[in-house]
């Protein structure tokens, strides 16, 4: 079993670097802090479920947008194509699984 304090591990930076909270061969989980205006390009991965913690932003999947805030979930097949762009300074994790 391993315990983290999500809190304790938001930050951010002038460019965007996912701050990976756990990683197995089968999934990893990173944290995804954005300040207002900064984005990850849509790209195609494994299956992908998204939590926003705070903020708002446009996630952008298979070229469609839809505007996310803080208790939203967002669950993305396996190659469907996938980004996110913060609207205000945002924080949600991930659990992308291979």
């Amino acid at each position: 079993m391993e315990f983290i304090n999500v809190e304790d591990k938001v930050g951010f930076a002038k460019e965007f670097m996912p701050r990976i909270l756990r990683a197995k061969p089968e999934y990893k989980v990173p944290l995804i802090c954005l300040e207002a205006g900064q984005e990850i390009k849509p790209h195609q991965s494994g299956t992908g479920i998204f939590y926003i913690i705070s903020g708002k932003g446009v996630m952008t999947v298979e070229g469609k947008e839809f505007d996310v805030k803080p208790g939203n979930m967002v669950f993305v097949e396996k190659g469907e194509s996938r980004g996110i762009r913060a609207v205000e300074k945002l924080v949600a994790f991930a659990v992308h699984i291979s």
